[in-house]
């Protein structure tokens, strides 16, 4: 019996090799907005809308939200998009999923950003609850919204819980992202189907691989980065300072950069 095709929504810039963005739990493809000029002078990048989150429906009936089955279905969205084992960068979520494809062998080069699953029990529990609390905020009627998100001060308190510097966040911005975590479906989906049990335990990949992680990370503490660097070891480890959950729209020059370098480190492996 042939499977369903899975549909994403997707923002393609320019051209070279793929590199491939997945944005966290609750967000969109719009995270990235703040380093894809940048990475498109370079890649062909493809910055993804998850099924289940931002435009994107949810996987097909006959699909699961658990990591194996997220796992595959990635990798056929790869070949749909003429990327096969593109370049990955992922943040939370998305960089606990790269790291997962990367042991599989399904990635040439992965840039995880704060990713999930290196965290204690405690840690995951505030995890979900911070962002499950999040969620259930932005339910507010949108009038009600508009009017706090358009006050700084208001955007800067809310802010602080994924940005470090969340006095740069526009209200357009935070009133879109608010909508998008509401309009998540694959919310639920995904704590459903393991997120609350989930830690890393694949086996090391192989591939050139960078862990950042926010010195002002709210959401998966910056103290998860000495766990990732134990299982990871032969892995590159950064600390961005000032930084939170979210860091491309804090230092979009420093995530973008630490992209194109790990990127780079592959393209070196192969001509070696």
């Amino acid at each position: 019996m042939t499977r369903q095709p899975i549909e994403v929504v997707f923002e393609r810039r320019g051209q070279g090799s793929p590199l491939v963005l997945l944005h966290g739990i609750g967000h969109r493809w719009q995270a990235w907005e703040p380093v894809l000029d940048r990475l498109a002078e370079r890649h062909d990048v493809i910055a993804i809308d998850l099924p289940g989150f931002g435009a994107s429906p949810m996987l097909p009936p006959d699909r699961t939200y658990d990591v194996p089955s997220a796992v595959e279905a990635l990798a056929e969205v790869f070949i749909a998009l003429g990327a096969p084992r593109p370049h990955i960068a992922g943040n939370s979520l998305g960089g606990m999923l790269a790291l997962e494809l990367a042991s599989r062998g399904l990635v040439r080069s992965v840039t995880a950003l704060a990713p999930a699953g290196f965290w204690s029990a405690r840690d995951r529990a505030w995890a979900i609850h911070v962002l499950s609390t999040l969620r259930r905020s932005a339910r507010a009627p949108l009038g009600v919204r508009s009017a706090l998100f358009n006050r700084k001060m208001v955007r800067m308190v809310g802010g602080s819980i994924l940005f470090g510097r969340p006095s740069m966040l526009t209200a357009e911005s935070m009133l879109a992202d608010m909508a998008a975590m509401v309009a998540a479906e694959g919310f639920d989906a995904v704590i459903a189907a393991g997120g609350r049990d989930y830690v890393y335990a694949c086996p090391a990949p192989s591939v050139p691989i960078t862990v950042a992680w926010g010195t002002r990370d709210r959401i998966l503490w910056p103290r998860q980065a000495r766990r990732a660097a134990d299982l990871l070891p032969a892995a590159r480890h950064v600390s961005l300072r000032g930084c939170g959950h979210v860091p491309m729209g804090d230092d979009p020059h420093a995530v973008a950069e630490l992209i194109l370098s790990t990127c780079q480190e592959s393209t070196m492996d192969v001509a070696a």
